[in-house]
């Protein structure tokens, strides 16, 4: 199996270029596991994490963006540079795997997988992140919404690559909240983000592993967002109960070996009301 370990993006296109079925792997968390299991072959592998674009990140004041680069593992976003501009996608990091998981699977291999179990992918989606991604023709941006397809399924053409995720900073509380079957280095059975942009009066909640693909509630999003006094910051139990309740309304789960639709639809609204509440404390 040829093995290609570019130290450029410009190599790294090139090759997928050349060889547009390619599997590009970064940390290969994801990867591995399939190809140890059985799951998937590997014809011809193209190894990113040694090109330094990839792996590094900036805040554009002027848009008030966050940059990353698609290779930037989840331990750099737990930093604190990072997670004061994006407290939740570092609270999201914090839940991946164990150490050794978050010092080498990337952001971009989250993208890439599009598991809707993926932790990273409810907070791009609540936080309206644009993917950027690039072939050796042409560059691309999408927003995530659109790159999500489906359980394992994006936007992402033959030849491309992701590069970098573009995420808004945003003023207002946000956080990230998960169940699984266990305390630790476990999959989401089912997981939330919610994000209070005070600036523009606007809540936004996106919910994982409970449909195929990160879904996200507007009409919980809607509803919090007129019921909720911005001026005192209060909100009232009822406001709390009506907006778990539409959010579970909005899941489409399945039955699976990690637990039934009804648990997730229920866990789902669990969250949602953990998180008004924390937000609103």
């Amino acid at each position: 199996m040829p093995v290609v370990i570019p130290d450029s993006l410009a190599e790294a296109l090139d090759e997928l270029a050349r060889v547009p079925e390619a599997t590009v792997v970064a940390g290969g968390t994801d990867v591995m596991v399939e190809v140890n299991g059985g799951r998937r072959r590997v014809d011809h592998l193209v190894i990113i994490d040694r090109i330094a674009e990839l792996r590094s990140w900036h805040h554009e004041p002027a848009t008030n963006t966050l940059r990353l680069g698609a290779g930037v593992p989840y331990a750099q976003i737990m930093s604190s540079e990072v997670a004061d501009l994006v407290p939740a996608l570092a609270e999201a990091a914090r839940t991946v795997g164990s150490p050794q998981i978050r010092a080498t699977g990337t952001i971009g291999g989250n993208l890439g997988t599009c598991s809707p179990a993926g932790d990273a992918l409810p907070v791009l989606a609540a936080l309206d992140a644009v993917v950027h991604v690039q072939s050796a023709q042409l560059a691309r941006k999408i927003p995530v919404g659109a790159f999500m397809l489906g359980a394992k399924r994006s936007a992402l053409r033959p030849g491309e690559l992701i590069t970098a995720i573009s995420v808004p900073v945003v003023t207002g509380w946000q956080g990230y909240a998960k169940v699984g079957v266990r305390n630790a280095m476990v999959i989401a059975t089912a997981s939330a983000c919610l994000v209070v942009d005070s600036a523009n009066r606007r809540v936004r909640l996106a919910l994982g592993s409970v449909g195929p693909t990160i879904l996200r509630c507007s009409e919980a999003e809607a509803y919090a967002a007129a019921a909720i006094d911005w001026s005192s910051g209060a909100v009232d139990d009822a406001t709390v109960a009506r907006f778990g309740a539409l959010a579970s309304e909005a899941s489409r789960p399945i039955d699976d070996h990690r637990s039934t639709a009804e648990y997730r639809r229920h866990a789902v609204g669990v969250l949602a009301r953990r998180l008004m509440r924390r937000a609103w404390a």
